[in-house]
Formats: C-alpha cells, sequence, structure tokens
C-alpha cells in the first residue's frame, strides 16, 4: 500500500480516483479549494480514517512548498502524487479574452509545475516518488473552442516528458506518468470558462455521453501501478491521437466537422 496525494479530488474524476485508492487500502491525501465538499468525499470512502485533507488553491503557486510540507506531515511520506486539479475552456479564439488564456496557465500549468517543483527534491533525497499527470486528449491535439485550454495540457506534456528524461538521465527512482482523458462523464465543461472568464454552466453532450468517472479511476490505477510512460483513456475519442499522427490533413479535416461541445 501506499500514500497518494490526489489534487482536484472534491469531484469527477479526483473524486473516483480517492475512493478506488481507498477501496484497495491507501492512505490518500485529498486537496482541491472546498474543505466542505473534501469532507463529504471523504466521509464516503472505504476507509475514511486513512484519508487526510489539505484545501488549498493550486493557482495559487507561492504557496506551494507549504502545501508539500503540510501533506507530508500527515502520513510521513508521500508516495505518488496525482495532479488532477484544472480548468477547461469553451470559447472561440476569436471572442476570447486575454486574461482567460492567463488564468488557465495558471491553475492547468503553473499550478501543477509548482507543486512538481515544491515536491521533486523530496522524491530525489528519498530515491523514490511518482508523478502522475493528468492532461486530456487535447494535450496531444486540438479541437475548437479549447484553444487556451489545449495550449495549458500540451504544455504539461512538454515539462514532464522533459522531467521524465531528466530523472532517466540521473538514473533516479522517480517516474513520470501522463494520463489523457478522453470523454468522462463530469462537471468539466459545465464549470469551462467562457469567452469572458465567467463558467460557462453549460453540460456538453459529449461529454455527458462520456464513460463514468468511476470507470475512468478503474482503468487508470493500474496504469499508475504499471508506471507506464502515457495511456489515454477514454472511448473511439481516443483514436484521434493516431489519426493524427499518421493522417495529419484528415484529422484536421475530421475534428473541424466533429462535435465537441
Amino acid at each position: 500500500m501506499a500514500v497518494y496525494w490526489i489534487t482536484g479530488a472534491s469531484s469527477g474524476i479526483g473524486e473516483a480516483m480517492a475512493h478506488e485508492l481507498s477501496s484497495q487500502g491507501n492512505q490518500v491525501i485529498l486537496s482541491a479549494r472546498n474543505e466542505k465538499k473534501l469532507e463529504a468525499v471523504r466521509s464516503k470512502l472505504s476507509h475514511p480514517d486513512q484519508a487526510r485533507i489539505l484545501a488549498f488553491d493550486i493557482s495559487e503557486t507561492q504557496n506551494a512548498a507549504n502545501a508539500v510540507t503540510k501533506a507530508e506531515e500527515f502520513f510521513g511520506v508521500i508516495d505518488v502524487v496525482i495532479l488532477n486539479a484544472g480548468l477547461s475552456q469553451r470559447s472561440l479564439a476569436q471572442d476570447t479574452e486575454l486574461q482567460v488564456y492567463r488564468n488557465l496557465m495558471e491553475v492547468n500549468y503553473f499550478g501543477n509545475v509548482a507543486l512538481t517543483q515544491a515536491l521533486l527534491p523530496k522524491f530525489i533525497a528519498r530515491n523514490q516518488g511518482q508523478f502522475v499527470v493528468i492532461t486530456s486528449l487535447v494535450g496531444k491535439f486540438g479541437t475548437p473552442y479549447r484553444t487556451g485550454y489545449s495550449a495549458s495540457k500540451h504544455a504539461l506534456h512538454g515539462y514532464y516528458d522533459s522531467l521524465r528524461a531528466e530523472m532517466m538521465m540521473q538514473n533516479k527512482n522517480v517516474f513520470v506518468t501522463i494520463i489523457c482523458p478522453g470523454f468522462v462523464s463530469t462537471e468539466i465543461s459545465f464549470n469551462a470558462l467562457g469567452a469572458n472568464g465567467n463558467a460557462t454552466h453549460v453540460y456538453d453532450d459529449s461529454n455527458a455521453q462520456g464513460i463514468s468517472p468511476a470507470e475512468f479511476a478503474k482503468r487508470t490505477i493500474p496504469v499508475i501501478k504499471s508506471k507506464k510512460y502515457e495511456d489515454y483513456i477514454g472511448g473511439k475519442e481516443i483514436l484521434g491521437v493516431k489519426l493524427k499522427r499518421f493522417f495529419p490533413t484528415m484529422f484536421a479535416k475530421k475534428i473541424a466537422k466533429t462535435k465537441v461541445r
């Protein structure tokens, strides 16, 4: 068994991962901004006594080191951090204010990187640890209405692929696993930022018809435990990764016509 720290654990994928990991007897640390929601999640876990809550805003990067210190104090060590907290977008580029792009990068990219930079020396000192990064299929290819969201997820791939290479170069027992969800039935579209920065409060049909968070968690945990470099979890939409790689022109025309809202 291990100690897992999950960000974005108050709902959706993060909550489902917490339930699956707790049911397997692991110790879990739950993080998100809303402490009441985290308490509600913890109370329903298989082993709530083996779960702790650390509420903080991942976009407040100046607090990353303090968050890592507090997280370590719960169980004395962190074995795996699941970087799941994130924010999506639903707006056309020509309508979107620049501040929306900045907000997306602060949460999705800089927030995760800050936490990683604070935790990395701990992993290196122990010569043990694993970063699990929940990105998106749009971290591999772009789709309409997600220019900023896709850019932030692409940035994560660049950083964590490079970090993995550095750890391998130095023969460190520190691993990086990138998980790219397809359509998962969560509230990500409901909370997505619109052109002016406000939440759209609209559910996408594509997300509503996606796999359940529970199924996502069951399929993802084995990938994490195997320390696989990268994997894609979802339905037929994951075929887009290969389609873009081998048939980029065909993919570009198809994605422009595909319903992604």
